[in-house]
């Protein structure tokens, strides 16, 4: 290697991907220094998160400690085990925090950066800047459901003329000249169901959430789907879903909550032939829901996606899907003991009316 220049060496790594690059600067003193080079990083970067190429992404992840340390942050997905059995007491949307701590924190700190691909293409990249409408902080954001969509509010610089895909009000498509499998009619599609099939392993999916105030950012969607439901809700309706499970520790009675992010595609062309098979990506938003089912309000949800960049990561997938798996088991079981409850009052409630009405006969007798 003594023979080699170092031009040579940097000419190699920058063509690697980041889990190589970062290997190999373990390997010996010479691969270590030049994967110090932020440019390596930065390349890394935006060939697996396009939306990590404008100029004020760029910036921005430059003040929060480069790429290197971007990359690190938002690779390895969120792993979170710590999800309680089922507690003694639930309270619905009540707020734990500590009002300053609740203070500290701005719908304008975050900011989304979506990056969707079919197949190792890039069918969209987009960045939100900001929680979109949530300017009163303590209008009616507070306390309504959190939901951020996609494809409801434009990018900050619409009209700058970068290099960058700008998706407002485009319509996002695949179709057969992308890989999708021809579909000849829907009815053939109910019973083989291929294009949900091909759909939901082929779609890959990160939402990075970048703290720009905390200068902290961690990925928050699953990259490939955790669930899915063909049709809904109608015949041409596709509906994919990824997320994490993030703390919510004195947040939310629940300790744990799940990040949803649902994204629906729709038939839109279907020929006898199957050559111009078209889907049309028509819904794509974040929410926070807690083990009862409920979406939580704006003000917890600031609190809880600061917490969830501090969440511990990994690379292992299996551990995401065993993380989501054992959260819709609590779930499941509050769920069950819930009916069962409901069920018990309810008989309680028949038992005191037959009661009732014996007495009232007994006593007229």
């Amino acid at each position: 290697m003594d023979t080699l220049s170092n031009d040579l060496f940097y000419d190699i790594l920058r063509r690697v991907d980041g889990a190589t690059l970062a290997s190999a600067s373990c390997s010996c003193a010479t691969f270590n220094t030049i994967s110090k080079e932020e440019r390596l990083w930065e390349d890394v970067c935006s060939s697996m998160w396009p939306s990590t190429k404008r100029d004020d992404v760029k910036t921005l992840i430059s003040s929060t400690g480069g790429f290197k340390k971007f990359y690190a942050d938002c690779f390895p997905l969120i792993v979170n085990k710590d999800v309680p059995e089922f507690p003694e007491e639930w309270m619905e949307d009540e707020y734990y925090g500590e009002e300053d701590e609740l203070e500290n924190v701005s719908p304008s700190d975050f900011v989304s950066l979506v990056d969707i691909r079919y197949k190792e293409k890039t069918i969209c990249s987009k960045v939100i800047w900001g929680i979109p409408n949530a300017n009163v902080y303590n209008g009616w954001f507070s306390d309504c459901p959190f939901r951020i969509d996609l494809f409801a509010y434009s990018d900050r610089d619409d009209d700058d003329d970068d290099d960058h895909n700008d998706h407002a009000g485009e319509v996002i498509t695949l179709s057969v000249s992308d890989g999708l499998p021809p579909v000849t009619s829907l009815e053939r599609e109910r019973k083989d169901g291929k294009l949900w099939q091909e759909l939901r392993d082929g779609i890959k999916l990160s939402w990075i959430i970048v703290n720009s105030k905390a200068k902290q950012a961690a990925n928050l969607s699953s990259w490939c789907a955790l669930d899915g439901q063909r049709h809904w809700p109608t015949n041409k309706d596709f509906l994919l879903q990824f997320g994490s499970i993030v703390p919510a520790k004195q947040i939310l009675p629940c300790r744990v909550v799940k990040c949803i992010i649902a994204m629906k595609f729709r038939v839109t062309d279907v020929e006898g032939s199957g050559t111009h098979t078209t889907l049309n990506l028509t819904e794509l938003c974040m929410q926070l829901g807690d083990m009862e089912g409920v979406h939580v309000n704006g003000r917890n949800s600031l609190l809880v996606l600061k917490e969830a960049l501090r969440c511990d990561r990994s690379k292992n997938y299996s551990l995401v899907v065993e993380s989501c798996r054992l959260y819709a088991k609590v779930q499941s079981e509050i769920r069950e003991e819930k009916i069962r409850h409901e069920n018990m009052l309810e008989r309680l409630h028949i038992l005191g009316s037959i009661t009732a009405f014996v007495l009232l006969c007994c006593y007229f007798m």
